[in-house]
């Protein structure tokens, strides 16, 4: 976390003259400006991450929905606000949702939750199962009629599929993981390229590309 506060003429010298190569202000130009400049810091002794790999983005994300959670969503006192979807509540039909956080607009159908985030407008699927995965959701819906076109063209829709198991996992926006797909990594892969297959693999994480598709009974 670093906000910085510097004065135009100063800041414009110091990018344009000074130090015009420089590509970092923590690592670079603020502690070489501190010699001719009055440099003043002020020390956040709360909660912050550096969410700058895949393994600290995924981590701080689901650090969320931990019981208790390093930072608190629903403090009365300074409430966090998200900014406005105006999408319907999320229908939850004989699920099991464990220590998770579930966004607005989703459909959860007989399914399990457990030690994630499920984004908005996300779809699971009948007997699916989610474990310590970030799910980024979509950004538009698919119609029932839609859905049931794409089943019966062998295609997949948006989202989570029936018996499909995943844990340890990012899915970005718009995937479209189709039934019976296991993505567990159970080989314990650190890193792998696999994108025209629709994901990569980070610290052991895998990761399910942006408008990907993972076609039924896939095992990642």
């Amino acid at each position: 976390m670093g906000i910085y506060v510097f004065r135009t003429d100063v800041l414009l010298n110091l990018l344009r003259w000074r130090y015009p190569t420089a590509n970092d202000f923590g690592s670079e130009i603020i502690p070489a400006c501190t010699k001719d400049y009055n440099v003043q810091a002020y020390l956040f002794n709360d909660y912050w991450e550096d969410i700058g790999t895949i393994k600290s983005f995924f981590d701080a994300n689901l650090a969320l929905a931990a019981q208790p959670p390093k930072f608190h969503f629903y403090d009365p006192m300074k409430p966090i606000f998200t900014s406005p979807q105006f999408l319907p509540p999320t229908k939850i039909e004989k699920c099991q949702v464990l220590d998770s956080i579930i966004s607005h607009g989703c459909f959860l159908q007989e399914c399990t939750v457990e030690h994630s985030v499920v984004g908005i407008r996300s779809r699971l699927e009948y007997g699916a199962e989610l474990k310590e995965t970030m799910m980024m959701g979509a950004d538009y819906y698919e119609t029932e009629a839609e859905i049931a076109s794409l089943l019966a063209e062998g295609k997949v829709p948006i989202g989570v599929g029936e018996n499909t198991k995943i844990r340890n996992c990012i899915i970005d926006k718009n995937a479209r993981i189709g039934k019976n797909v296991v993505i567990a990594n159970s080989d314990n892969v650190e890193e792998a390229e696999r994108p025209s297959e629709g994901y990569y693999i980070r610290s052991g994480i895998t990761v399910i590309l942006k408008n990907s598709r993972i076609k039924d009974g896939t095992v990642i």
